[in-house]
């Protein structure tokens, strides 16, 4: 090695020990004094819904523990693909996150054709929000009164039932795909523009049957003016505990819970996502919060980003196989 080339190295290795320390202050600031300025958090769905309504009773004590305001963006459209398409194009700063449910963060990618964004790599998880369970309801001039009387019904009359959801592609709809196939019988999924909607059609006998949320037929199925078939998740609800799973009742293995959770982008540096975590949980495990949420038919689900993150994978997994089975695509 010759003298020049020596001493060319030594400049290359002092310019890059400079760009080194001068690069570090910056990253320790990025993360160690974040957040130091409002948070975006971009809701997927429209004001209102049962995943807005939690967001936003959570917002107060996750202010309370970033010691930073966190602001709520409704973004909703083509099954949360519009707000989730923002959130994985943004800065990885921690400044830009996003809640998203089991649509766009696991069925979408097999529903659409193409993807603006793979929400296995160009996401992040951070932690699951809340599990929302569906129940199966019928209106009381159906001749069955429990799960395996309606099955048998279904399958003596191939496509003579008519089941209403909350519209093509939503979680209802592939809970009713799931419940079809299990069940080996042929219903006929009538979409609607959300749970709402479908349980006031059944209530007034316009369609047979339902798979809807439960803050939609709660109230409906106490009064005996709707009869619950079963409830989705794999437990009994604390709301119902008089009406058994769809697992329980006559398709062992049936779970299809809704559910929701925050993400951010792919980018988002772990010890950033790590304390993003903590201020959920922290939100998700107030007492107030967890009753709020019940009474609205919706589980607090605290959890890790680790966790959430196999969730996803899980789901993607499950409901991938659905759909491909059911033939269900969207444009």
């Amino acid at each position: 090695m010759t003298t020049e080339h020596a001493a060319g190295l030594t400049r290359r290795a002092g310019l890059a020990a400079l760009a080194a320390l001068l690069a570090a202050p910056l990253a320790a600031r990025a993360q160690g004094n974040w957040p130091d300025k409002p948070i975006r958090l971009v809701v997927t769905f429209p004001p209102g819904g049962s995943a807005d309504a939690v967001v936003r009773l959570l917002t107060p004590r996750l202010n309370e523990k970033l010691g930073q305001q966190v602001v709520v963006d409704n973004r909703p459209g083509a099954g949360g693909n519009v707000g989730l398409t923002l959130v994985a194009k943004a800065p990885g700063d921690g400044y830009t996150l996003g809640v998203g449910a089991a649509g766009a963060l696991s069925a979408n990618s097999s529903l659409y054709a193409q993807m603006p964004f793979d929400p296995l790599k160009d996401l992040k998880p951070v932690g699951m929000l809340a599990a929302i369970p569906f129940v199966l309801v019928g209106h009381p001039s159906v001749p069955a009164r429990n799960l395996r009387d309606l099955i048998a019904l279904a399958r003596t009359k191939p496509g003579g039932l008519s089941v209403g959801h909350g519209g093509n592609g939503t979680a209802m709809h592939l809970a009713t795909a799931l419940f079809e196939q299990m069940a080996e019988a042929k219903v006929v999924g009538v979409p609607y523009r959300g749970s709402g909607p479908a349980a006031i059609d059944a209530i007034a006998g316009q369609v047979p049957l339902a798979m809807v949320d439960l803050p939609a037929a709660l109230q409906q199925i106490r009064a005996g003016k709707l009869v619950a078939f079963g409830v989705t998740s794999p437990q009994r609800l604390p709301s119902l505990p008089e009406v058994p799973t769809l697992a329980e009742a006559g398709l062992p293995g049936y779970d299809a819970t809704g559910w929701f959770g925050v993400v951010a982008p792919a980018a988002m540096p772990t010890a950033i996502v790590t304390q993003l975590n903590e201020a959920i949980n922290f939100a998700l495990r107030d007492p107030q919060n967890q009753a709020a949420m019940r009474a609205q038919g919706v589980e607090p689900a605290p959890d890790t980003p680790q966790a959430f993150e196999r969730y996803i994978q899980s789901e993607t997994r499950k409901w991938g196989q659905v759909i491909r089975t059911a033939q269900i695509k969207l444009d």
